[in-house]
């Protein structure tokens, strides 16, 4: 797979964005070299123990950089009811889709652009921006990433600008008539007091295997407040690895869910370091899988100074031979005093088939912290069931009923007006063993 992915961008070489940027073809070829050097993580890495990437040695991806007018599409599927009011961008098969989306009139000191605009717009600024948090060298998809990044988004606020309508980006794979790769990088800076929502919402077309590997770089400056939810719907042939890095300052707040009901194997990696005094996370999640989906959610949150705050609860629904795998370190620094942390992972395990990974830890060397950590899996509670079914209730009614609430817990925590019901409709849905129609 390594030769096929340098193959690819032998292929790619003179199509890539960015051809009159020499700092960006270097930063392709370093991405490149680290690639080939690593190749694709196994569970030989710590961070990957439980995750194997041969179902993706499998597919013979093709390379294709330019996207092909026959792929029509009316409209693209949104979470948000039709009254409200957002921004909104739509990719297929990796590339931008302007006559899809909607950027409307953007307030002063807010910017919203395909990174292919940004490379035009601004490059000197995008040099400064692109893998400024962790070198490619760090993880080998990222390094791929790097290399191969053909477009994704820039969000950019100025300070003190508060962006009052989400950013909805919509993500539609399977389009093509082979199975492809694409590599999204995005970026989000939020300078100091300002406020922005983005809602993700990853679909598909027709029934070509797709791999998006996705990386997103976050900066939340001092005092701002960035939401990001994910919905990861997927094709159940489909592959979607997801990589954020994000980094908070003073005050700031960085607010994410994410639920995964997609994909045949997904991987949802977040790490979050928490830079400044009173710097907050909220990091949630819910996954609902079945067959032969697996489903990673690997978290990595850095207290690096005094007075620092994280919440952290992931809550799964396995079923049938599904795998889920939950990995979540927090480590608090030497200086990191006044920490308060606290992380929970809990799994409903439907099937006597179903498998669950759960590693949650804890690093600590301050010594003035208020830190918890845990992890449970099981069977439905017999006793509520019970209690259901002695009212009444048809006992699938009342295992869908508990599971909803179960999961119901996370999806409440998110703050964006309309996207609850969405997602309370997606767990309805696969419950009922359909696809929702947006």
């Amino acid at each position: 797979m390594t030769e096929a992915f340098n193959e690819h961008f032998g292929a790619l070489r003179d199509q890539l964005p960015g051809q009159d940027l020499p700092w960006l073809t270097a930063l392709r070829e370093r991405g490149l070299q680290h690639f080939a050097e690593s190749g694709l993580p196994t569970p030989r890495l710590e961070t990957w123990k439980y995750t194997s990437l041969r179902p993706v040695e499998k597919v013979a991806f093709a390379a294709e950089g330019v996207p092909r007018a026959c792929i029509s599409i009316d409209r693209a599927p949104s979470l948000l009811p039709e009254t409200t009011e957002s921004h909104r961008m739509v990719f297929v098969d990796g590339h931008f889709r302007s006559d899809l989306s909607r950027l409307g009139e953007l307030p002063k000191g807010a910017q919203l652009l395909p990174l292919t605009e940004q490379m035009s717009a601004d490059p000197d600024w995008l040099a400064s921006q692109l893998d400024h948090l962790n070198g490619p060298k760090v993880q080998p998809m990222l390094a791929l990433n790097t290399a191969m990044m053909m477009n994704g988004f820039v969000l950019r606020l100025a300070r003190g600008t508060v962006l009052h309508h989400p950013v909805e980006v919509v993500h539609l794979g399977g389009a093509g008539d082979a199975p492809l790769a694409y590599h999204p990088r995005n970026l989000v800076i939020l300078a100091e007091g300002s406020q922005a929502t983005l809602i993700e919402h990853f679909s598909h077309l027709g029934d070509q295997p797709y791999l998006n590997n996705t990386m997103t770089e976050v900066t939340v400056g001092d005092g701002a407040i960035f939401r990001h939810y994910k919905l990861q719907a997927d094709a159940l042939n489909a592959f979607n690895l997801a990589t954020v890095k994000a980094e908070v300052g003073r005050d700031g707040l960085y607010d994410a869910f994410s639920m995964t009901t997609g994909a045949r194997l997904s991987r949802n990696e977040v790490s979050v370091k928490l830079a400044g005094e009173g710097a907050n996370c909220h990091l949630n999640g819910a996954y609902l899988v079945r067959g032969d989906q697996h489903c990673d959610n690997t978290t990595m949150i850095d207290h690096l100074v005094p007075n620092t705050t994280c919440r952290e609860v992931f809550k799964g629904v396995i079923d049938e031979r599904a795998r889920a795998v939950f990995q979540g370190k927090l480590t608090v620094h030497r200086d990191a005093q006044h920490t308060n942390g606290h992380q929970l992972s809990k799994a409903l395990l439907l099937s006597d088939r179903a498998e669950i990974d759960a590693k949650p830890e804890l690093e600590i060397y301050a010594d003035d912290v208020i830190c918890s950590h845990g992890a449970t899996a099981g069977d439905l509670d017999h006793d509520a069931l019970f209690y259901l079914r002695a009212r009444g209730i048809p006992e699938a009614t009342a295992r869908s009923m508990l599971i909803e609430a179960f999961l119901g817990e996370t999806v409440d925590q998110i703050a964006a007006e309309g996207l609850c019901p969405a997602l309370m409709s997606s767990i309805g849905h696969w419950l009922a063993g359909t696809r929702r129609e947006f």
